[in-house]
């Protein structure tokens, strides 16, 4: 290997270079060399320091010309390429050439990723996010055998026994940035199932969501009734309250077991439905319901407690019930919810 090195280290034209860059990567592929001795590879053949660094794990790698790890302090990066594996950014590659780029470096970074990616594959599991959809299927899926089930997390990297939270997404941020900050310590796993996005994590953090996501999470042990609990925790969501966890609806959840024709024949929920032309009067009995004190409501809409009372009253006469009264207060509250979980708004 040092001798195709000092071989290729003496290129005597871009052509025969790239195409000998391209044959030393392939030759390390075939040897199957590791991470540490493929970036070592690397930093011998473009003569000066070169790194490879993994989102999943954190640690870089970086070696010098000499074969030897290279010292701090890290000097910015020359040229960089993105390790990506099944379509996810799963890394990074780079050189820190002290003098001017050289014209094959990009094209040793690139074909350094490629090799990158093809370790991380071969000695998995992947570390990537996205996960097969079938197997993400076989774990969630109420009928699923529990021997199949255990195959399928195993394939998906965890660990037998392992407590498996779920969450359903609804995003335009791709699921693997997502599963990236709420869970960064892995496994996590995320698919597409329809228009409903499913993660599979050890543990979630509510407050990492990015904005502009809606999700809900699953609080039971069992993959497939946590799954469950994720799908209506989800119908919860709003865009004051994003993200919902299914164990802090308590009783709530039970209004998502109401068939749709009986919520709809409600006098109260259709009154709401009658309000939805009317924004301005659906988000200040939004936010009043939300949080119960018709000062807090003012501060939230950053309008006059005045104003906020008159706007009650009047929504208070289209309801046909008094909303400063508690027992309006819990029947507008339920009604709201009951009209959003139908999908309607």
């Amino acid at each position: 290997m040092e001798a195709l090195v000092a071989r290729l280290s003496r290129l005597d034209s871009d052509a025969e270079g790239a195409l000998r860059v391209v044959t030393f990567f392939d030759t390390l592929m075939r040897r199957r060399v590791d991470l540490a001795a493929l970036v070592r590879a690397a930093a011998g053949l473009a003569e000066c320091t070169a790194g490879a660094r993994l989102h999943a794990t954190g640690r870089s790698i970086r070696m010098s010309a000499a074969g030897t790890q290279a010292p701090d302090p890290v000097p910015p990066a020359s040229s960089e390429a993105t390790v990506t594996l099944d379509d996810e950014d799963i890394g990074t590659v780079w050189l820190e050439r002290c003098g001017p780029v050289r014209s094959l470096d990009e094209l040793a970074l690139e074909r350094l990723a490629i090799a990158v990616a093809a370790v991380v594959e071969r000695y998995g599991p992947a570390q990537t996010t996205m996960a097969d959809p079938a197997l993400v299927e076989l774990v969630i899926t109420s009928d699923t055998d529990d021997a199949a089930r255990n195959r399928a997390l195993r394939l998906l990297g965890f660990a037998p026994g392992a407590r498996i939270r779920v969450a359903a997404v609804r995003s335009p941020t791709p699921l693997d940035r997502i599963g990236a900050v709420v869970c960064p310590a892995r496994p996590v796993k995320a698919a597409h199932l329809g228009d409903v996005g499913v993660l599979l994590a050890g543990e979630v953090d509510d407050g990492a969501f990015p904005a502009g996501v809606r999700a809900g999470v699953g609080a039971a042990e069992h993959a497939a009734q946590s799954w469950r609990e994720a799908r209506t925790a989800l119908r919860f969501t709003t865009v004051r309250r994003p993200v919902v966890r299914y164990d802090a609806l308590g009783a709530v959840a039970l209004l998502a077991r109401v068939p749709a024709p009986v919520a709809r024949e409600n006098p109260d929920v259709a009154a709401i439905a009658r309000l939805a032309s009317a924004p301005d009067d659906l988000d200040t009995l939004d936010v009043y319901c939300e949080t119960g004190s018709l000062r807090r409501a003012a501060d939230v809409l950053h309008l006059h407690h005045s104003s906020v009372a008159r706007r009650l009253d009047q929504l208070g006469k289209a309801l046909g019930f008094s909303l400063t009264e508690p027992d309006g207060l819990v029947r507008a509250t339920v009604a709201l919810t009951a009209w959003r979980l139908l999908g309607d708004g």
